[in-house]
This record gives C-alpha cells, sequence and structure tokens, in this order.
C-alpha cells in the first residue's frame, strides 16, 4: 500500500470518512480495517487527524499513511505443529487440532493457530492490523477444542475477499458432531438466534437479550441406541457462524455434543459421556469441522477441503462398528 493524498469531489460531499477512505484502499482493505486505520493516525484530513463518523466536504485533502509493517518475529524455538492441508500465494488451509486455540487471547497466550503460522509463513506478520492486533489472515475461527479444517489469508487482497464470502453466506461448512441421546429426526432446522448468556458472560445462549439470527440444517448419520448411553452421529451444516453456534444449538434441543464441558449438562452428563465414549474417553466437544467449500479469492474457482477424522471420533465410531472410509466420508458430505 503506498501513501495517498486525495481530494474530496462533489460527489463525496457528507460522506463519511471510513467509507471514503475505504474506497480508496479497498479491494485489499475493509471498511473495518479503514476505521482502525483512521483511530490509529494514519489517515488525516486536512492535515488533522478526525473520527470514522466524521463527515467530509468538497476540497478537503484526505492523507492516507500506511501502517509501517511490523518487525518479522524471531524464529520461536517450540512453536506447535500444524498440518497445512493447501497453501498458494492467496490462502493456507489448515487442519486444526483440538485444544489449541487459533490466536492469543486471556489464558491461551501460548501455542495457538497463530504462533504455528507465524513460525511456518513468518512474512504473515506483515498482516497485523493497524492497531497491533496479531491475527494475521485469520477470516474466521473454531473453539479451542473443536477439531477441523480452517482457511487463512496471505494476503491484505485475500482476507478482503474471504471476509466477504463468510458475511455473505457463500461459504458452505460441514461439522460432524456426537451428541447426547437418540435423535429422533432424521433432519432437522434450527433456527433459533444466539447471543450472550444473559447472566454467564462467556456462554452463548438462544435466551440472549439481544440476539442474532442463527441457523443450524442437522442430519442424523447414524444412531447408537444399543448401548448404556445412546448416542446420536450428525452432520450439521451452519447457515451462520455464530460464537458456539452448532454446540449452543445443539443443546437447545436436548442434544449436546458428547464431552462439552460448557454446554453438555454438568458432572452427571460428563460422566455419562465417559461411559458412552469407552473405551475413548472425549476430553473434549465430540465436534469436528469437516469439510468446507470456498471460491479462491483470486481465481474464483471453487474449492473444497477435508479435514481427516480425529483420533477420539473415528475411535469411538470404529468401537460402534462404523467405519470413516473416505467413500463413507464423502457421502456424508454430500448428504446420501
Amino acid at each position: 500500500m503506498e501513501p495517498q493524498e486525495l481530494i474530496a469531489g462533489p460527489e463525496h460531499e457528507r460522506m463519511r470518512l471510513d467509507q471514503f477512505v475505504a474506497g480508496a484502499i479497498a479491494p485489499e482493505y475493509s471498511r473495518s480495517q479503514a476505521a482502525r486505520m483512521i483511530k490509529a493516525g494514519f489517515v488525516t484530513v486536512n492535515g488533522l487527524a478526525a473520527r470514522a463518523a466524521a463527515t467530509i466536504r468538497k476540497g478537503d485533502r484526505v492523507a492516507i499513511t500506511p501502517p509501517p509493517a511490523p518487525p518479522l518475529p524471531p524464529a520461536p524455538t517450540s512453536a506447535p505443529h500444524i498440518d497445512v492441508a493447501f497453501a498458494d500465494a492467496e490462502m493456507i488451509v489448515v487442519n486444526k487440532p483440538a485444544g489449541m486455540a487459533v490466536h492469543p487471547s486471556p489464558g491461551n497466550l501460548h501455542s495457538t493457530l497463530v504462533d504455528a503460522l507465524l513460525a511456518r509463513f513468518p512474512e504473515l506478520a506483515t498482516m497485523a492490523e493497524p492497531d497491533g492486533v496479531m491475527r494475521p489472515g485469520i477470516v474466521h475461527r473454531l473453539d479451542k477444542q473443536t477439531s477441523g479444517v480452517m482457511v487463512v489469508a496471505r494476503t491484505p487482497f485475500a482476507r478482503t475477499a474471504l471476509a466477504r464470502q463468510f458475511k455473505d453466506r457463500t461459504v458452505r461448512k460441514i461439522y460432524l458432531a456426537i451428541v447426547r441421546g437418540i435423535v429422533a429426526r432424521d433432519r432437522i432446522t434450527i433456527a433459533r438466534p444466539l447471543g450472550r448468556h444473559p447472566t454467564e458472560r462467556k456462554r452463548m445462549s438462544v435466551r440472549a437479550r439481544n440476539p442474532r439470527d442463527a441457523v443450524s440444517h442437522l442430519a442424523v448419520l447414524a444412531r447408537f441406541a444399543d448401548h448404556p448411553a445412546p448416542a446420536t452421529l450428525v452432520r450439521v451444516r451452519p447457515e451462520t457462524g455464530r460464537t458456539h453456534q452448532i454446540r449452543v444449538h445443539l443443546a437447545s434441543i436436548g442434544h449436546p455434543c458428547l464431552g462439552d464441558p460448557v454446554y453438555g449438562g454438568g458432572a452427571k452428563a460428563s460422566a455419562e459421556d465417559a461411559d458412552c465414549a469407552n473405551p475413548t474417553n472425549f476430553k473434549r466437544q465430540a465436534l469436528h469441522a469437516l469439510a468446507l467449500a470456498i471460491s479462491h479469492p483470486r481465481t474464483g474457482e471453487r474449492l473444497e477441503f477435508i479435514a481427516p477424522m480425529p483420533l477420539d471420533m473415528a475411535s469411538y465410531l470404529a468401537a460402534r462398528g462404523l467405519e470413516t472410509s473416505a467413500g463413507t466420508i464423502r457421502r456424508w458430505i454430500e448428504g446420501d
């Protein structure tokens, strides 16, 4: 990104500053990133700092200075390993293991997906946000204890293009979950808005005060009724991407993921999960992001990526006589 000095024309009269700047730096950067640049002081109007919501007038001189590229971090001595399924000049696709947080946060400062990516692709450090947030290329997330496929942008252009696909809901996501109890209906659409729990701020809830729309499509793949603790294998296709959406939706219909420490129903339920999963005890929610279909940010080619079944879920299914061959997984993805 090169420094720019722009003169507002009559067509820009009364336009918000962040909208004006976003138009100048698109498509590599989004409007929200433009707003962060303004807040960080990299944009001036007539030589003075301004707010993102400020309106500009004909003749205003808007200067845009690119944020300085942060120095490349030193190669870590013990970065976590990450399974890279695909990488080209624009994006990276990984199979995130359960137990790995996506980016640093309170309580998860180290051994994150971002750490693993920076160790293998150190140039990603230049993708840090103008306000210093180190989430380079992250356009969507999986919960720490959820395994599976994720796409990461490698350039500002790809970051904007991929983020738009998630916002426009053109990305197709397929999850597998093993849930408590026998799900009676073969197919269910769960359309229950989600938001922060009214009293427990780390949880999400269908009873939130200010919920946002959330839709998940559920299909039963196998029922395990002849066991001490019955369970069901389900495929879930979320239309939206709310925090904890699948876990909360499954719990809301009385069928939480096995091993879910937050939405699984407490200590008694955890004990039942352990019995049900024997000889493989789930130490996390039995939820796996199996497949992701996206359009390549540069070429537009439609691509699909599949994450191998994690050992704990594959072992559970094998103990119940259900094989997870490539043909079976393909049928699950296609809905047969």
